[in-house]
């Protein structure tokens, strides 16, 4: 049964159940009764990346809803501020360090969900709803990166991370709320965009629903999670940009018996990856070993990204809230602004 947004009862009651009625709040707070939270420490490389004591903390409650989760968290460094896309809402958050909850920044945003920035700190977003993936310009006005292949429109563009020669790379699931028959491609797909817009290519077609993206820090590797698979494959890749699909592997597993499946994803400066998946966000090494688990007592973790002045605080979305903890290592800085002149 769907309703008239193309929504199954059964997704429905599925994010509901986690909205649980919750209310924006205002200031700091632990995670609450949801579940006990805890920084796991699964080998002893975690010590230089995070205390075990570091405490886990709650800055935003009640976002999202049944049509979307919140999501898409972005540190807008010159701002000193947060950014984060609440999709259920059709607006985009902002939150400032040290002030009580958070405000509406942007509305709507055609369910906006992952974000970015370019080499020129220009905002991209992957606007589900529109199902297209934008750059906001300088001036405000919006330029279309991509919005369907070979003639056939996108499905729902989820996540999307851009390399340092300016090619924009992003993620674009079969998911709801769309029902199947309105797909008008046949596959979930990753594809890259050239800097200068004039080239789509279709990387890779294989995924179930490929979600979160990223690159190491020597862009040697591209990391795509797959949720339904709850798992991250990694790709070598080639000098054009493209996926070197014989070095296509599994490089970690991160199901279980808890709640959560792989969502978006972030590098630090070492190569180490953060990645939501069963009972809350892994903290894996380059090679794929798992570190130690970041509790925070929500279902699911939907995105994560570095910010602070330092780049060492570490925001995540679950379905419903906004929380934060500290580590001892800088994650990759996401481009600013270029000053003119």
């Amino acid at each position: 049964m769907r309703n008239q947004n193309g929504i199954s009862r059964r997704h429905m009651l599925e994010l509901a159940g986690a909205a649980g009625g919750l209310a924006m709040a205002g200031g700091i707070r632990s995670v609450r009764a949801q579940g006990a939270t805890k920084i796991e420490q699964l080998a002893p490389e975690l010590d230089k990346i995070i205390s075990t004591s570091e405490p886990i903390q709650e800055l935003v409650t009640g976002i999202g809803n049944v049509l979307g989760a919140a999501e898409g968290p972005l540190w807008w460094k010159e701002g000193g501020y947060l950014l984060f896309s609440d999709i259920g809402n059709n607006r985009r958050m902002k939150y400032t360090p040290g002030s009580p909850g958070a405000t509406v920044f942007k509305e709507p945003t055609n369910r906006a969900n992952g974000l970015t920035r370019d080499l020129q700190g220009r905002l991209v977003a992957c606007e589900a709803e529109a199902r297209r993936v934008t750059r906001q310009e300088l001036d405000g006005s919006i330029t279309v990166i991509a919005s369907s292949f070979q003639g056939r429109q996108f499905n729902r563009p989820n996540d999307v991370v851009v390399k340092s020669d300016g090619a924009i790379y992003f993620t674009d699931p079969r998911t709801q709320p769309a029902a199947p028959e309105q797909w008008e491609l046949t596959y979930s797909g990753v594809y890259r965009v050239t800097p200068d817009l004039g080239t789509l290519t279709l990387l890779i077609d294989n995924f179930i629903v490929p979600n979160g993206i990223t690159f190491s820090p020597d862009e040697s590797v591209l990391y795509i999670n797959d949720s339904r698979h709850r798992h991250i494959r990694a790709f070598e890749l080639a000098p054009n940009g493209t996926l070197a699909k014989q070095t296509d592997r599994v490089f970690a597993d991160l199901g279980g018996a808890e709640p959560g499946v792989p969502d978006g994803m972030k590098v630090d400066i070492a190569g180490n990856i953060y990645c939501g998946g069963a009972g809350g966000i892994y903290i894996l090494d380059s090679k794929g070993k798992k570190l130690g688990r970041i509790v925070h007592g929500a279902p699911a973790t939907t995105n994560v990204a570095f910010g602070g002045d330092d780049w060492k605080t570490l925001y995540y979305t679950t379905r419903t809230s906004l929380g934060s903890v500290k580590l001892r290592i800088a994650g990759i800085p996401v481009p600013v602004q270029k000053k003119s002149g």
